[in-house]
């Protein structure tokens, strides 16, 4: 089983756009072979983030309304349209090198997946995927949304698992362009559940289906072995 690294950001509401600038990072870093593939898991605070097949129309209210209600509105390269992340929810980003993974973009997808459902498994709850439409869904309801990016062979970006978010900020927007509900695994168990429960069982169940074995390291030790080969700015 090959070795890799765990960044798990705790302690609070993680900025958007320094995680962003984190990302790109590491994904150059994995380029050039600096560092092994490894996972972030954060939650970040309320931001509403529209990729490349999104429309403005999928945000439900101007921008400059939602800036006044404290959300940030980014858009970035990951596939899929408009989605929320926000306290609550886990928050996690593979940096792989799909090379390892037979370049397949759609196996990835899908093995993200399946490290959400065995997760959300483990907490009694049976998710399942709907075809054409990426995720974690119970029923019609979406539980887990997942969009990505592959830059020269290496991923950025993943998913967002709603553990006990605030579910009416989602009311924003067209969560993924297609009008359909959400809902939270608190609603599902019938009781709150924070995102340093789910956290570890995810980061379990992500090395088994990825078959890597996650050593944690800290922001710092990330950001000394960054700056030690390509000096980088980023305040996280």
């Amino acid at each position: 089983m090959r070795t890799g690294w765990l960044l798990d950001l705790r302690g609070g509401p993680t900025p958007y756009a320094g995680a962003w600038e984190l990302q790109k990072a590491l994904v150059a870093a994995r380029q050039r072979e600096e560092v092994t593939d490894g996972l972030m898991l954060l939650e970040h605070e309320p931001v509403f983030t529209i990729g490349r097949s999104g429309r403005s129309d999928h945000l439900l209210y101007p921008r400059e309304l939602l800036a006044g209600k404290g959300f940030g509105v980014y858009e970035i390269e990951r596939g899929g349209s408009v989605t929320y992340h926000g306290p609550g929810q886990l928050v996690g980003y593979p940096i792989l090198d799909l090379r390892s993974y037979h370049e397949d973009v759609v196996k990835y997808m899908r093995s993200l997946e399946e490290t959400i459902i065995r997760t959300l498994l483990d907490f009694g709850i049976a998710a399942q995927r709907q075809r054409g439409y990426p995720g974690a869904w119970i029923g019609e309801e979406k539980i887990a949304a997942v969009g990505v990016a592959v830059k020269r062979k290496v991923t950025m970006h993943g998913f967002a698992l709603n553990v006990d978010p605030a579910l009416a900020h989602f009311d924003y927007i067209n969560p993924c362009g297609i009008g359909r509900p959400v809902t939270s695994m608190a609603r599902l168990v019938g009781r709150p559940l924070t995102v340093d429960e789910v956290r570890p069982v995810y980061a379990r169940r992500f090395c088994e289906v990825f078959e890597l074995n996650l050593e944690a390291v800290s922001l710092d030790d990330l950001q000394r072995v960054l700056s030690s080969k390509h000096p980088v700015a980023v305040s996280v």
